[in-house]
């Protein structure tokens, strides 16, 4: 058998291990202090401090980890980190001298710095509720002292111009606690005086003054919208009714005419029976014009314009050869006024001689002047004698062929005449002719026997004044 005492010993001295080790990890457990993420340890007693803290007590900081503290010989003490809040409401005085109270609200913590963790261990470790008055105190002053020189409009326009500028004055102060601003907010402004609201007044009555213009622009488009519409309706229904009062009048004059189609047929086919016949007519005139041109008129004319033409070749040669003389014997008349001029003058030197000189110049110069004379009566009469030549060939024309002239001037003026002798017809608006195409060629004979009632009487009148104007020719020669 195994020997029991051994057994014994190995068991007490396993438990005996057993229980030292339990003791040591009790004691380290007890010892052994760790920092929250959101706090500090400070660690006074037997201990050195860190090199942030030499300048003032001796002192350990730990943060985010764990430290050995001896009982009675060491002393641990959490500072916390978290973020406090401090309100503000502060009565301050504008540059402009108008009280007002200003809200607002400071949320701060203790730096997470060792510098900022020791500062705030001497001044708050143990009394940490303080830091709100302390805080409160300090921006406080600087609030005043900053929006004394601000006005109550660059407060409310600027107040993250306002809370920045506190921010920056507080700053070193609140370094030296050992704090740090997270965040300084301008929460309300109060104006005891109503000054605010005065300066509003004018802004709220522009507003109002605003609306009520858009509200009634509003209420004019949408009456405007709505006449528009009513418009449109009624614009439709006229359009329609105009559209069904088209068609009722379309179908109407559909049924008229078809009922109408059997006369109207009747009356196209003689309408276009009286187009040909009146065709027939005009082409039967102009082929009696043409007759008349090519046998009558251009024979007399060309005979009257060779008669014309010879009478005045014949008025040209008398006027040039009456020309002639008279130059000719106004330039001797010159010459022998010239030449007695100059016999005068030689023979100047005696009395009577110069008499004699005189009486020869003056006849000289009324040979002259009876010989300009002459000329021009002769110029006068070769142009008279040529004119009455012209008349004298066209009284010849006309007396030879005075029926053909007549029967032409008739030819020429006939579209007129029929023309006048249906114009009572021109103003009937509606015509109804009887007994078909025997009617309508009844009224175009009647038509034309009257047009040949009145070319014997248009005969004679152009006769008669052809025989006038003969008379009146022949009146100058005799």
């Amino acid at each position: 058998m195994p020997d029991l005492s051994f057994l014994y010993t190995l068991i007490s001295i396993i438990l005996g291990a057993v229980a030292v080790v339990g003791v040591i990890w009790v004691a380290t457990k007890l010892m052994w202090k760790v920092a929250e993420p959101n706090e500090a340890l400070i660690i006074s007693g037997l201990t050195r401090g860190t090199l942030e803290t030499r300048e003032g007590m001796d002192f350990k900081i730990v943060t985010g980890k764990g430290a050995l503290v001896l009982p009675g010989l060491q002393t641990v003490r959490p500072l916390s980190l978290t973020l406090n809040e401090t309100e503000l409401k502060v009565s301050c005085v504008t540059s402009q001298g108008i009280q007002v109270i200003v809200d607002g609200v400071v949320i701060y913590k203790i730096g997470d710095a060792p510098p900022f963790i020791a500062n705030a261990a001497r001044r708050f470790l143990g009394q940490q509720p303080k830091m709100e008055s302390q805080v409160y105190n300090v921006f406080e002053g600087h609030l005043r002292s900053i929006i004394g020189s601000m006005t109550v409009e660059e407060i409310i326009r600027e107040r993250d111009k306002l809370a920045s500028q506190v921010r920056s004055a507080s700053g070193v102060e609140m370094e030296k606690l050992g704090l740090v601003v997270d965040s300084l907010q301008i929460k309300d402004l109060q104006d005891p005086t109503g000054y605010i609201q005065n300066i509003a007044k004018p802004h709220i009555a522009m507003v109002k003054m605003e609306a009520r213009i858009a509200e009634a622009t509003r209420n004019r488009e949408a009456a405007e919208k709505e006449a528009e519409a009513e418009a449109m309706i009624a614009d439709a229904q006229s359009v329609s009714a105009i559209r069904q009062s088209v068609a009722q009048a379309n179908a109407e004059r559909a049924k008229a005419n078809a009922a109408q189609a059997g006369p109207l047929a009747d009356a196209s086919a003689r309408q276009q029976v009286v187009v040909q016949e009146t065709e027939v007519a005009k082409l039967e005139a102009d082929r009696e014009e043409q007759k008349l041109q090519t046998t009558v008129r251009k024979p007399a004319d060309a005979r009257a314009y060779a008669k014309r033409t010879d009478a005045e070749g014949q008025k040209s040669a008398d006027i040039s050869a009456a020309e002639a003389l008279a130059r000719r014997t106004e330039l001797e008349a010159q010459a022998n006024a010239r030449r007695t001029e100059l016999q005068a003058q030689a023979n100047a030197t005696a009395a009577a001689a110069a008499a004699g000189a005189t009486k020869v110049t003056g006849e000289a110069e009324a040979a002259a002047t009876k010989a300009r004379g002459d000329a021009a009566a002769s110029a006068i009469k070769a142009k008279a004698l040529a004119e009455a030549e012209g008349i004298k060939a066209r009284a010849e024309a006309l007396a030879t062929n005075q029926d053909a002239v007549i029967s032409q001037q008739l030819a020429e003026n006939m579209p007129a005449i029929v023309a006048a002798a249906a114009e009572p017809f021109a103003h009937v608006g509606q015509m109804t002719v009887l007994n078909g195409g025997e009617g309508v060629n009844q009224m175009i004979g009647g038509i034309m026997a009257q047009v040949g009632n009145y070319l014997p009487a248009l005969s004679g009148a152009l006769k008669n004044s052809r025989e006038a104007a003969k008379r009146d020719t022949k009146a100058p020669g005799a």
